[in-house]
């Protein structure tokens, strides 16, 4: 970890490393520590270390005391664009089945949270249990917003990974197959039908164990659009099924949630083809190829 000069304000390391290469995101960076302090004196808050899990992330994440109050949890997003709209979807959801939104400030990316107890991840259970708990989590958040609503749909973080995807055209390895899943991405958001409130990032290390209910989802990036992609993330978390059985593991999940595992098929394709990436793998491509249309 390293720490920051004012006040003592810790910034994990991986936190800092996600932010080295944008502009914006290192100004957010250099505010961080009087943004956290501002925060904690506006909503009452005593700061207790942030999560320090070394994996990717976006947000700084501690936990926190609020004064007379129980536990809570204290979020800063980092400028993302999957990212925006959280608070809203948080709003939307209103717990049933994510975590509280017990405060929030829209400018700064901030949100105060529902503690989960004990908070363990839902990747510690194997995963075919794992199956059974997000299917019946992503069913609950399956919801289609009332107009005016502020969410975006699907196709807007299509478009933003297609961008990205182009911009490493001289890395990929595999063309034909790239452009296949870029194509799909598009053919499979303008085919939706009933689209609903995405969670698109609920997978078992997003899902938290808590007292209010058995399991709660945190981290939400809500877009509108075919439930059929949301089947996508949890799959591609099971790697290893995955690449030992990438139909089997596909047919068995789309059951459990009741949609067409044939889109879930396509969906799970276009993104092990051509999401972007910073490095693009052997294991990636034999999968592609295997679910490949």
């Amino acid at each position: 970890m390293s720490i920051s000069s004012e006040n003592h304000v810790i910034i994990p390391q991986f936190l800092v490393e996600a932010c080295g290469q944008s502009a914006e995101r290192l100004e957010w960076l250099a505010r961080l520590p009087s943004t956290v302090l501002e925060l904690s004196r506006r909503w009452s808050l005593d700061l207790a270390a942030p999560f320090n899990h070394g994996e990717v992330s976006c947000a700084w994440v501690a936990p926190v005391k609020r004064t007379g109050l129980s536990s809570a949890v204290l979020k800063i997003s980092m400028p993302h664009m999957e990212a925006d709209h959280e608070i809203a979807g948080l709003r939307f959801w209103n717990g049933d089945p994510t975590v509280r939104l017990l405060e929030a400030d829209g400018d700064l990316g901030a949100m105060l949270l529902e503690r989960c107890e004990p908070g363990t991840h839902l990747r510690q259970l194997p995963e075919d249990e794992q199956d059974k708990v997000i299917a019946g989590l992503l069913r609950r958040m399956w919801r289609e917003p009332q107009a005016p609503h502020p969410f975006r749909p699907l196709s807007t973080l299509l478009e933003t990974w297609n961008r990205e995807t182009e911009e490493q055209a001289h890395l990929w390895p595999d063309p034909g197959l790239v452009r296949e899943g870029l194509d799909l991405f598009g053919e499979l958001s303008g085919t939706a039908s009933d689209p609903v409130l995405l969670g698109t990032d609920v997978h078992a290390g997003n899902v938290l164990r808590a007292q209010r209910e058995p399991w709660l989802v945190i981290d939400p990036k809500p877009f509108v659009g075919d439930r059929t992609y949301d089947a996508t993330q949890h799959v591609l978390n099971c790697s290893a099924r995955l690449r030992s059985d990438p139909l089997g593991t596909i047919r068995r999940f789309s059951g459990l949630l009741g949609v067409d595992p044939v889109r879930v098929r396509l969906w799970t394709f276009a993104r092990v083809a051509a999401d972007p990436r910073r490095h693009w793998t052997q294991e990636a491509l034999d999968v592609a190829r295997r679910l490949a249309p």
